[in-house]
């Protein structure tokens, strides 16, 4: 078995996979509080509950976008399950993917779903991954990442929405019944829920006028993919929530034979 761990900035997706399906999946908070002995704990009784255990692991791979959790972890997989990760960054064999990006620091999030959607979907491909940020990325029918986008997420656009304006509550992220709410909660969840689907249809219908992508298929993934996919269907060809762990077990095997 090996283990698939996508760290994001509030949560971390865990999975248990073989090479033919990924057997069990959990999702933890991102605690940067927490104790390698904490971390592994939460991991033990996980594990145990699925009727697994750490001497099951063969191998790990670890993609995260938070640098200051990485020791904590790095260190809680050789100490319980005797196994040092594989880090996912720009210098491992992407199987085939090429990152044309200026910097260098293209996240391990948009790597890892970039290879994920090239391998599985083909290119032309755009991903839309639904997180603490909206994020976009682009690969071209010759498995060059081109570029992507980054906008502000829903559940951080909504918390800063509430806590600007003082009589604005907290509410529940649900697809909208109607455009014109009767209420203030009504109100909120269509100018957020509707914003955000027009924010994702203009850049899609945008990345779409590049070169090459005009008939790139579109795919979803991350928590909050499916309230926009309820909103407009049109926009999203596929919803892969899973999409991010996928790419971690393509990862693992291209560099666990390396």
């Amino acid at each position: 078995m090996i283990l698939l761990m996508d760290v994001g900035n509030t949560n971390i997706k865990l999975g248990l996979a073989n090479e033919t399906k990924t057997v069990q999946t959990w999702r933890i908070a991102t605690d940067t509080t927490r104790t390698a002995d904490e971390f592994g704990m939460i991991l033990f009784d996980l594990f145990r509950q699925s009727g697994y255990g750490f001497k099951d692991v063969d191998g790990i791979i670890l993609s995260s976008v938070v640098p200051s959790i990485n020791y904590t972890l790095e260190h809680m997989c050789t100490y319980y399950m005797k196994k040092k990760p594989i880090m996912v960054n720009g210098d491992i064999r992407l199987g085939g993917i090429k990152i044309d990006y200026n910097d260098g620091q293209l996240g391990s999030d948009r790597i890892v779903n970039a290879v994920a959607a090239y391998k599985i979907y083909g290119g032309p491909v755009i991903t839309v991954d639904f997180g603490s940020a909206t994020t976009f990325g682009a690969v071209d029918g010759e498995g060059v990442f081109r570029g992507g986008l980054i906008a502000p997420g829903i559940k951080a656009s909504t918390d800063s929405l509430v806590n600007t304006a003082a009589k604005l509550p907290r509410i529940e992220l649900v697809a909208p019944k109607r455009t014109l709410g009767k209420n203030t909660v009504e109100n909120m969840q269509a100018g957020i829920i509707f914003g955000f689907t027009g924010l994702v249809e203009y850049i899609v219908k945008r990345m779409k006028s590049e070169e090459g992508f005009g008939q790139a298929k579109v795919i979803a993934t991350g928590g909050m993919s499916q309230l926009v996919t309820q909103t407009d269907s049109r926009i999203i060809d596929v919803v892969d929530r899973a999409l991010s762990l996928k790419g971690l077990k393509i990862l693992y095997y291209e560099n666990a034979k390396a």
